[in-house]
């Protein structure tokens, strides 16, 4: 039994010594502290930044025409459907002409009829011209005959202008679209009775293409804005509600020439050409005027942002990995990269992520950059 017991310890002395040289080698890892963070980092680069004032707009037609009916009668023939694009001069509604026409004959009648009672008088004047030298024409039978001359010669000229009239009246039985637009809801069907007095619209034509945008700015940013309007044309875009939508880009064309009082805002107009028409009159739409363009502001990503009692700071990576405050004073946000105009300068390392693991001192491993060319998924935090 003696060779056995001394087999059985020198085993186990030898597994002692070997879990002992396992786990000194951990041990002295365990002494090198934490381990790195892994964290997206991001550097401060100079780009040009434009700079938006930015306010809530209602889209309205470029031109609104109500029409209405400037002659009474039956409408004949409505020419147009509900929602057609219509040029200028199309024919819209056809009202009963005969009324019309019979009038205008009746006027270009009467009118012949004074012309020939007015050839018979100047023949009837010549005569009288011939026979006045022998006294077989007396002065007062000239007079006469001149003053007929001349009263039949106005009355043509007012038979002239019952023909224009009773014309024009007939031109106002064919309704004809003022401007290119589109129509809307028709309001008469053929067979009813119209009336030039009625203020009733038979449809309404609106423009589309260009469209104009009223919209509000703080009082505060006129004098922005209207530096902008002096150095030349100002570029205005219209944005969705949910401001992920580019809808059109236009030019603004005014500044209204008062302040409310009331609201403390100016009102601006701003024309789009909306030929894609993402734009309808009455929608709510957000505005964007482009004031001016900050040439190499620095800039980092929004993310690499954070607020603190202090102030909005970032964490730099320092030339050792290790992160510092960076106490910042920002500017502009666009297309979600920030102005910094104090406390970094171009070429310097932000930490854009995993913030909340990090603090002064930390050890970070930046994450190899992602490539722009493969599609990334939206994080949840920066859905709409």
């Amino acid at each position: 039994m003696k060779p056995r017991t001394l087999l059985v310890w020198g085993a186990a002395a030898l597994v002692l010594v070997l879990g002992w040289l396992w786990l000194k080698p951990k041990a002295k890892d365990g002494s090198k502290g934490p381990p790195a963070v892994a964290v997206d980092v991001a550097t401060a680069t100079a780009q040009d930044v434009p700079v938006y004032a930015e306010g809530l707009g209602t889209v309205q037609a470029y031109y609104t025409v109500q029409v209405t009916a400037r002659v009474d009668g039956q409408v004949e023939k409505v020419a147009f459907t509900e929602g057609q694009d219509v040029k200028k001069g199309a024919l819209l509604v056809q009202v009963d002409a005969r009324p019309f026409q019979a009038t205008l004959e009746g006027a270009v009648a009467a009118r012949d009829k004074d012309k020939a009672t007015l050839a018979n008088a100047h023949l009837d004047m010549d005569r009288y011209q011939l026979l006045a030298p022998d006294d077989l024409a007396s002065k007062q039978t000239v007079d006469t005959q001149k003053a007929l001359i001349a009263q039949l010669g106005a009355q043509i000229k007012g038979d002239e202008a019952a023909i224009d009239s009773a014309r024009t009246q007939l031109d106002y039985t064919t309704i004809r679209s003022p401007i290119d637009g589109r129509t809307g809801i028709r309001q008469v069907d053929p067979g009813n009775i119209v009336h030039g007095a009625n203020s009733t619209n038979i449809v309404v034509v609106t423009q589309l293409e260009p469209i104009s945008v009223i919209f509000s700015l703080p009082e505060e940013q006129f004098a922005q804005v209207s530096a902008a309007l002096h150095r030349g044309p100002v570029q205005v875009m219209a944005l969705s509600r949910d401001r992920n939508e580019k809808l059109d880009t236009g030019t603004l064309e005014l500044i209204d020439n008062q302040i409310d009082q009331t609201t403390g805002t100016l009102r601006l107009k701003a024309t789009l050409p909306n030929k894609d028409r993402h734009l309808w009159p009455g929608q709510f739409v957000n505005m964007q005027v482009l004031t001016e363009v900050e040439n190499q502001a620095l800039t980092i990503p929004e993310s690499a942002l954070e607020r603190g009692p202090d102030g909005l700071y970032a964490y730099l990576v320092g030339p050792d990995s290790k992160v510092s405050v960076a106490q910042l004073t920002t500017g502009v946000t666009h297309e979600g990269r920030v102005v910094v105009a104090k406390g970094l300068k171009a070429g310097d390392q932000v930490v854009t992520s995993n913030q909340y693991r990090v603090q002064p001192g930390t050890l970070i491993k930046a994450n190899p950059p992602r490539d722009a060319k493969a599609p990334q998924a939206k994080a949840p935090e920066q859905a709409p």
